[in-house]
């Protein structure tokens, strides 16, 4: 299973892109161990790259028991974080002293969904 964004994955993410800021879902199910290995990473990400690229988590919280899924669709960790653009992300996921400890989320992690949102404008139908 993927849990890193690809190539033409980036390319549709950045095509796509409708301008403004982006909060990204993160939804995380760890390896076995893979808990402190991602624990590492994110000491890292929040460290260097956020400040560095604009990012900041808005929330990051341990998952429970799901109150509405079908089986197998309860995740191990949730995480919001917000970036000032798309394009921010991209560069900072292109950075080569980020893909050297990206290596620590890899390895932790046996199944990942990486969601970009963006904000509903309630007066829209």
């Amino acid at each position: 299973m993927a849990v890193d964004p690809r190539g033409a994955d980036l390319k549709r993410y950045l095509a796509e892109d409708p301008g403004g800021p982006v909060v990204m879902l993160n939804l995380l199910r760890f390896r076995e161990g893979g808990r402190d290995s991602y624990r590492r990473y994110a000491a890292e990400l929040d460290a260097t790259f956020l400040p560095r690229y604009g990012g900041k988590v808005l929330y990051a919280g341990t998952g429970s028991t799901p109150l509405v899924a079908e089986e197998g669709q309860d995740w191990d960790a949730v995480l919001l974080v917000r970036y000032p653009s798309r394009e921010a992300f991209s560069r900072m996921v292109a950075d080569p002293e980020y893909q050297e400890v990206t290596r620590l989320r890899t390895e932790a992690l046996h199944e990942a969904v990486l969601q970009p949102t963006e904000p509903w404008n309630p007066t829209e139908g």
